[in-house]
């Protein structure tokens, strides 16, 4: 079993949770305090007087289009399960999805949501824990090729706006480590030996810690022989995926078209408040709050994004009150609400789960 698998391998599909929740508790509080210091710099009467003017129909467009933005994501993933394995029907594929976006909203840096979907792959449907683990992950490489092409366009022109020197640097430093990071991602998924390289060096440099911390005797051989072996399934299961002419131009579009959704959505939720910002500062900044949200600080990044797009925006001129009220109306709709029906799809592939489970436990 690898470390990933191991990470969700509990009673039920909540056992990473469980395992974690002090983490995840003072995470939230850190996350509280953050956005505490945010609204009282903005000024909480604003805030209310700003949403208090919300267009309720706009508000209702922006959660149809996070609807739309879900559906297109579940597609895309049924696609690339399709070519390395065989998916399960769509709306079941959608309940997986809705519980990964619930792991992946509750723990810093979005760590929980693609071991997540893996194990209940594995679960439900049987699918092997490192083809599901290399369907998720190549997914989630489709979501980031639309933002590494912008974000290069935001690096560049973010260093003409009349922000401090600091600013420039930390912004473009950020994106450029995303861009290298996935790039990395990428070529390791397909190239077999790369992927081996990198895994055993992590592996290695800390076997010495984990073996303090376990009472059974393993030597490295052994974690290294295992590792190889599903470092060999995921890398196949990835190429597949990736080099799939028809899910490459696929997956791609469907890419860029959830990207235009949801920037299409980040502009009605201003737009709700009151506040049509330029398109040009709107794709930029947007671009910085999606990087920043990648941060493995604060589940969601909550209160650290809210922070940034209130920086950025006051250049493009848009009182930081106003900014705040979007980003309420934002979080609403692609983070709250997803995160609230996560949790009951959470719950209930943890129900079915157990339930299977008892019956193999009696013999």
């Amino acid at each position: 079993m690898s470390p990933i698998e191991k990470e969700v391998e509990q009673e039920d599909v909540l056992g990473f949770i469980r395992e974690h929740k002090k983490k995840i508790i003072l995470s939230f509080i850190a996350a509280a305090i953050i956005v505490f210091i945010v609204t009282a710099l903005a000024g909480l009467d604003g805030i209310i007087s700003a949403l208090q003017k919300t267009n309720y129909w706009l508000l209702g467009i922006s959660f149809i289009l996070e609807a739309f933005i879900i559906l297109v994501w579940t597609l895309r993933w049924k696609l690339i399960l399709d070519v390395i394995d065989e998916s399960p029907k769509f709306t079941s594929l959608m309940v997986m999805l809705f519980a990964s976006l619930f792991g992946n909203n509750i723990t810093p840096g979005a760590a929980g949501g693609e071991p997540l979907r893996a194990y209940i792959l594995r679960e439900v449907k049987g699918t092997p824990f490192e083809i599901g683990f290399a369907s998720s992950t190549a997914d989630r490489v489709f979501e980031f090729l639309p933002f590494i092409i912008i974000s290069v366009l935001a690096a560049i022109l973010i260093l003409t706006w009349d922000i401090s020197i600091w600013t420039r640097v930390l912004v473009t430093v950020l994106i450029v480590l995303c861009i290298v990071f996935f790039s990395v991602i990428i070529y390791a998924g397909i190239n077999k030996e790369i992927a081996q390289r990198i895994t055993l060096s992590v592996a290695r440099s800390l076997f010495p810690f984990f073996l303090k911390l376990t009472r059974k005797e393993i030597t490295f051989l052994e974690i290294s022989q295992k590792l190889i072996f599903y470092i060999n399934r995921f890398t196949t299961g990835f190429a597949m995926a990736l080099k799939d002419k028809k899910i490459l131009i696929t997956g791609f579009v469907l890419s860029f078209g959830m990207w235009g959704l949801d920037m299409v959505r980040f502009y009605v939720c201003f737009w709700a408040v009151g506040i049509q910002p330029s398109l040009l500062p709107l794709v930029i900044i947007y671009t910085v709050g999606v990087l920043i949200s990648l941060l493995p600080l604060i589940p969601g990044s909550l209160g650290i994004r809210e922070a940034t797009l209130v920086a950025l925006f006051a250049v493009a001129g848009i009182s930081a009150d106003y900014v705040v009220a979007a980003s309420i109306i934002d979080r609403i709709g692609s983070y709250f609400i997803p995160t609230i029906i996560g949790a009951f799809a959470a719950v209930y592939y943890g129900k079915i789960i157990t339930s299977e489970k008892k019956p193999k436990s009696a013999h």
